[in-house]
């Protein structure tokens, strides 16, 4: 106790200004001789008696200064700031997540969000190239490093999948304006196919309702059919474009989301906002689907970067 009281006086000394008011804050884990309200007071005591000269007062409920006292089992932490942290569940608390990663603003903070939530991802990139270029890949290895600064200690591991061939076969042989649908259910499916490898227990996506053509609810539904095995987790569902670059900034990844990339060439002008499934799934029969889904796994490749 006499340690405790010591160090904050001295930190109190170093802090607190002539005539403010100030508390003592105390938390204990452990066995002691003394309650957390005994440190309170004996250490507010021994403040004033020292600093008498600096005109102190005691204001529990609205103190200009506040010193934070932790006491844990042998050892005691004294503090004169909080600093907010991210919050959310320890990293590794939940189960694995496959995040679908663009290199954009959205799916860099959905990744986020379920990595806030206990949740260590495995990130996948579809690289459309000859349909884009090596900017985009660039931007979303680069995005991938940045959301790895919140996770020191687990795997830095990429999956890239060559998707291009893939587009050009939806491009050519499927109605135009399903390109994007037949894409992203593309993705799902491959995504399962990680998911098994990893001992994933679900499918992370950047959609927000509305966002994208392919994003209305009719379409996500139409998306969500192609994933047989695992829930497709959206963390962005309701999310507006305002509150996700708020939350991209936050976690230093507006900047990289934000540079200048080749967009996919394969994008319909005219894409459908309301795709019934019936006809997608038409579409589908026309293609080689599990002939396709089957060449993008075994060509994946990994990065740790």
């Amino acid at each position: 106790m006499e340690n405790i009281a010591e160090t904050t006086v001295n930190l109190a000394s170093a802090t607190f200004k002539n005539e403010s008011s100030f508390a003592i804050r105390c938390r204990r884990v452990g066995k002691h001789p003394y309650s957390s309200m005994d440190v309170c007071k004996k250490v507010g005591k021994q403040v004033l008696e020292s600093l008498k000269d600096r005109k102190l007062w005691v204001n529990l409920k609205n103190p200009q200064f506040t010193l934070g006292i932790e006491v844990r089992d042998a050892n005691a932490y004294i503090f004169s700031e909080n600093l907010k942290g991210a919050g959310g569940f320890p990293l590794g608390s939940q189960s694995r997540a496959v995040c679908l990663l663009s290199g954009g603003i959205d799916s860099a903070v959905a990744c986020w969000l379920v990595m806030k939530r206990g949740c260590p991802i495995v990130p996948v990139y579809f690289d459309n190239t000859p349909l884009t270029d090596e900017t985009a890949t660039a931007k979303a290895l680069e995005v991938a490093r940045k959301l790895f600064e919140w996770s020191i200690g687990f795997p830095r591991k990429v999956y890239i999948i060559s998707h291009g061939k893939n587009l050009q076969a939806f491009v050519k042989d499927a109605p135009r304006k399903l390109t994007c649908i037949l894409c992203k259910r593309m993705m799902y499916r491959i995504a399962e196919r990680i998911a098994d490898a990893e001992n994933a227990e679900g499918i992370v996506t950047g959609e927000a309702i509305g966002e994208q053509a392919s994003q209305t609810i009719t379409n996500l539904r139409a998306l969500d059919e192609a994933s047989t095995k695992y829930p497709i987790h959206r963390p962005l569902l309701g999310f507006d474009k305002t509150e996700t670059t708020e939350i991209a900034r936050k976690i230093s990844t507006f900047e990289i989301s934000t540079q200048k990339a080749k967009k996919c060439s394969a994008a319909p002008t005219k894409p459908s906002t309301k795709a019934k499934l019936e006809i997608v799934k038409n579409a589908e029969k026309e293609l080689n689907i599990e002939s396709m889904v089957e060449e993008s796994a075994e060509t994946a490749k990994t990065l740790t970067v």
